[in-house]
């Protein structure tokens, strides 16, 4: 038989790879511009969806988590590195964040009071004569006054300076974390004042002091910075920078970096810039009445009595000085502080917190009395420790 032709049959054409080629390209393009815009918009949801939480405004805390450590009611807690720093007449502990003791370091002091730097911390007694430096893993170095202890300022390497109370002749005396002395400054009160405050720069080079002086009826304050590095040799006590201010009080100076520096008195604040010299930059005024200060590394913040309205106002100024925050708030907080963004505010069991876009998280009660408040890892969680436990909370409805 003979066979017929298909006439549907058609002889292959001889492949073109060059095609087969750009064909898969574009197949693999598509598949990557698929992911890619699955995976922004992924980011997006979930971004969106924390910008929400964080800018929800709480009214009640749950607790998640409790654990107990039964101390003494006189203690005292301050929030350190990864940390607790529990401290009281007793003794200074180190705690981890589910209240377990890491270290204990007894001591006997009437009235404690701490500084805290970076990595490090000291605590001295107010009126008497022992300074104690710690890090995170315990004591650094002990140091023994010669005179009673009115304030101290500890920098991160563990140098300590001191004003030690002498009558009309203070002195400002700076120790290493083996109580030797590096620098001793007397203060005559007649001439450049009695010191309010001081505070170390966190490379311990440089130290800046307020003092307040008196003639007749007119009051002067002053700011001096003492330089303990190349800078300061040649200088009489180190002296590198000093500024006199009329008819005001200067009760606290800071710095906020190695450069930069801030002076507050009872209705305005100065920045100072310049690590081995600090210079007067800029003075804002205040026009409000000043409740309470304070700051970060990044931000100048105080509390203000509303002049408007009833109630109070937590504000923020930036490092140049620019106003960056203002938001109204109601009640009296005794506690006032500012960690991870958030200005926490408490009183007992009242609580306040205000993030630093002017967002109030939350106010209402934590249903304990509160001595320290902390944030804590995770959204919307806080540590909040009373007499003897230390609560894990988070914000809710």
């Amino acid at each position: 038989m003979t066979q017929k032709k298909n006439p549907h049959l058609r002889l292959a054409k001889p492949v073109d790879m060059d095609k087969l080629k750009q064909a898969a390209r574009h197949r693999k393009k598509g598949k990557l511009k698929t992911g890619t815009i699955i995976t922004v918009l992924a980011i997006m949801i979930v971004a969106g969806t924390l910008l929400l939480v964080k800018n929800h405004s709480y009214t009640r805390v749950i607790k998640a988590a409790a654990y107990t450590n039964e101390t003494e009611d006189n203690n005292r807690y301050v929030q350190f590195t990864g940390g607790i720093v529990r401290y009281s007449r007793d003794g200074i502990v180190f705690l981890n964040r589910k209240n377990e003791e890491q270290w204990i370091q007894p001591c006997q002091m009437k009235t404690p009071v701490i500084d805290v730097n970076k990595d490090v911390f000291a605590v001295a007694d107010s009126g008497g004569n022992s300074i104690l430096v710690f890090t995170e893993d315990g004591l650094k170095g002990e140091i023994d006054t010669s005179l009673p202890i009115e304030k101290i300022s500890v920098s991160n390497q563990g140098i300590v300076s001191a004003i030690l109370k002498n009558e009309d002749t203070p002195r400002i005396v700076s120790y290493d974390a083996a109580g030797n002395i590096l620098v001793e400054h007397r203060v005559t009160s007649g001439k450049t004042g009695y010191p309010l405050s001081l505070d170390m720069s966190r490379d311990g080079t440089m130290l800046a002091v307020s003092y307040l002086s008196t003639e007749g009826e007119s009051m002067k304050s002053k700011v001096a910075y003492y330089n303990f590095g190349t800078e300061g040799k040649s200088r009489t006590d180190n002296e590198v920078s000093m500024k006199e201010y009329d008819g005001v009080i200067i009760p606290e100076v800071y710095f906020m970096d190695d450069s930069t520096s801030v002076a507050v008195s009872d209705s305005s604040f100065t920045i100072y810039k310049g690590k081995d010299t600090p210079r007067k930059e800029k003075t804002v005024k205040i026009d409000q009445e000043i409740q309470s200060t304070f700051h970060t590394d990044k931000y100048i913040g105080f509390t203000l009595l509303n002049k408007d309205k009833s109630g109070y106002e937590a504000r923020l100024y930036d490092k140049s000085g620019r106003k960056v925050m203002n938001k109204a708030f109601k009640g009296e907080y005794s506690n006032i502080k500012m960690a991870g963004g958030e200005i926490i505010m408490f009183d007992g069991t009242r609580c306040c917190i205000i993030t630093k876009n002017g967002i109030q998280r939350f106010s209402g009660h934590l249903k304990t009395n509160a001595l320290e408040i902390i944030p804590s890892w995770g959204i919307n969680r806080y540590l909040v420790i009373n007499a003897n436990e230390l609560r894990v909370i988070y914000l809710a409805k």
